[in-house]
C-alpha cells in the first residue's frame, strides 16, 4: 500500500515534467530543422500532452477507482498546480510580446495555442484538485444531486463549467473547502478568457 501511495505521490508532477520535456524537445527540433522561432510552442505542446494524458488516465475511472485514486493523488499535487499556473501565466506574458510582432504568423499561432492549452490545463488541474478535496475527510463538499458517488468525469464537469462560465451551474458547493478554490479558479478563468478574446480581436483588427 505504501508503494502505491508513493507512486501516486509523484504521478501528476511526473506527467507534467514529461509533457513539458517532450514539448521543449519538439520546439528545439523545429527551431534547428526549420529555423521557425516558436518559443511558446514547447509549452503549448507540453500542456496538450499533459491534458490528454491526464484525462486519458482518469476520465473513464468508475466510482471506486476515482475515490481510491483521488485520495492518494497526490501530496505533491500543490507543486503540480503551482507549476501549471506559473507556466500558464508565462504564456500570457507572451501575448504582450506577440502583439508587436503580428506579422510573424508562426509566432502568433504558437502564442495563441499556448494560451488556449494553458486554459485547458488550468481547468484540468482544478478538476483533479476538486476530486482530491472531495475525497479528503470529511468526504464531501459538492452536492451532485445523485445517489452514486462522483467520478472524475463529474469533477471534469465542474472544472470546465467554472472555466467557461466562471460559475457553478447545477452542482452545489456545500463547504468553504470547495468555495475557496472555486473562487480562485473562476478568477483565473476570467483572466484567460479575457486575454484570449482580446488577442483574437486584436489580431482580426490587424488583418
Amino acid at each position: 500500500m505504501a508503494l502505491h501511495y508513493q507512486r501516486g505521490e509523484i504521478a501528476g508532477l511526473a506527467r507534467l515534467i514529461v509533457s513539458v520535456v517532450i514539448g521543449v524537445a519538439v520546439t528545439v527540433v523545429l527551431r534547428v530543422t526549420t529555423s521557425v522561432d516558436v518559443p511558446l510552442a514547447g509549452w503549448a505542446i507540453g500542456a496538450a500532452i499533459f491534458v490528454l494524458w491526464t484525462w486519458g488516465m482518469l476520465y473513464s475511472m468508475g466510482t471506486e477507482a476515482t475515490a481510491a485514486h483521488a485520495s492518494r493523488e497526490e501530496p505533491t499535487h500543490g507543486v503540480t498546480m503551482i507549476a501549471v499556473i506559473v507556466l500558464a501565466m508565462v504564456s500570457l506574458g507572451g501575448v504582450v510580446f506577440v502583439l508587436g510582432h503580428k506579422d510573424h504568423t508562426s509566432l502568433v499561432v504558437s502564442t495563441l495555442a499556448s494560451v488556449i492549452m494553458s486554459w485547458a490545463a488550468i481547468h484540468t488541474i482544478f478538476a483533479v484538485h476538486y476530486a482530491r478535496i472531495y475525497f479528503t475527510d470529511p468526504v464531501g463538499g459538492v452536492d451532485f444531486h445523485q445517489e452514486t458517488p462522483p467520478t472524475y468525469s463529474d469533477f471534469a464537469y465542474i472544472g470546465f463549467t467554472v472555466g467557461m462560465s466562471f460559475a457553478i451551474s447545477d452542482t452545489d458547493l456545500s463547504s468553504s473547502k470547495m468555495r475557496r478554490p472555486a473562487l480562485a479558479h473562476a478568477l483565473l478563468s476570467y483572466l484567460f478568457g479575457t486575454v484570449i478574446v482580446a488577442l483574437l480581436v486584436n489580431l482580426v483588427a490587424g488583418l
